[in-house]
């Protein structure tokens, strides 16, 4: 059977070309959350370290590799609800630039430097890696049907990214790091799925039939609790962090500050409907990335000089 041609393609249209097409289907962008991996090494205080700075770009290459496999994983399993999608019929596996054929090879290939690549560096970061593959195709095939537990899963997607990055450079995962970005985590994918009933309207349900099982009232009392868990949590973890480190404890609780107005930020955006697409969001809002650097730069210098 052909596959059918992209929409509004015909003979004089323009088309991606089937180069640029493979490099939308691996989707770069998404990339900014493997970011995360960096995390935990930073707030260890060994990103300084010459081989844990290289474990952790390392570990970073690893899940884009593993991530972009499981986008077009994805993206081969939902093409025909992708052909009905407004925007996302223009991904180029649904519209027809990139044959489905080559894509699953290029996920077997992903997958094989993603998960080889991780055990390379670190047993236990090549099982948070397989965790994270598990994860993901377990919700493309089930979870992303079943409400709330969609929201907890993708959540999850991001908290594995954290641990990876502790992983891989062997320091230990604090309780609260590991809370923190968990409710951080879940108050982004809330605000995601508010953000996509938002822009989708009246198709939503047809195009990610989850979406009819939230009501807005439901899904801003997720915001609201996701969001006062990670407020209150990051206080408590930043009074610990100052009793702990004892020099510069005051710059611990300053951090407060601007993860506050980040938080607070986010919020507005997100009430605003533009969450649906977070990694976007994240790096085209001048407030919310100045308020993002203040804290590295506040917590960044409390950690390497305590």
């Amino acid at each position: 059977m052909s596959t059918p041609p992209a929409p509004g393609a015909g003979p004089g249209s323009s088309r991606p070309s089937f180069l640029l097409g493979v490099l939308r289907e691996l989707r770069p962008k998404q990339w900014i959350k493997n970011v995360l991996v960096f995390a935990a090494p930073a707030a260890a205080g060994v990103i300084d370290d010459p081989g844990e700075l290289l474990h952790a770009v390392l570990a970073f290459l690893c899940f884009c590799a593993a991530a972009s496999a499981t986008y077009l994983i994805n993206d081969i399993s939902d093409v025909e609800s992708d052909r009905r999608h407004p925007t996302k019929r223009e991904r180029p596996i649904a519209a027809g630039i990139v044959p489905v054929a080559f894509a699953v090879a290029l996920a077997v290939v992903l997958l094989i430097l993603g998960v080889g690549g991780a055990f390379l560096i670190r047993r236990d970061f090549g099982l948070t890696i397989l965790a994270y593959l598990v994860l993901t195709t377990t919700y493309t095939l089930w979870l992303k049907h079943m409400a709330v537990l969609d929201i907890i899963s993708v959540a999850a997607g991001f908290v594995l990214r954290a641990i990876g990055g502790a992983t891989a450079t062997d320091v230990p995962i604090s309780e609260w790091f590991f809370i923190v970005t968990s409710f951080g985590a879940l108050f982004m994918v809330a605000g995601k799925r508010q953000g996509e009933q938002s822009d989708l309207g009246d198709a939503a349900a047809e195009v990610r039939p989850v979406l009819a099982l939230y009501s807005p009232g439901f899904l801003t009392y997720l915001r609201t609790v996701f969001s006062g868990g990670a407020l209150i949590t990051y206080c408590l973890w930043a009074f610990s962090s100052a009793d702990l480190h004892g020099a510069n404890s005051v710059l611990f609780q300053l951090s407060i500050v601007p993860f506050t107005v980040a938080i607070l930020r986010y919020a507005l955006l997100l009430d605003q409907g533009r969450g649906a697409e977070p990694e976007n969001l994240v790096l085209s809002d001048r407030p919310l990335l100045l308020a993002g650097a203040a804290w590295a730069l506040i917590y960044g210098i409390a950690i390497y000089t305590s």
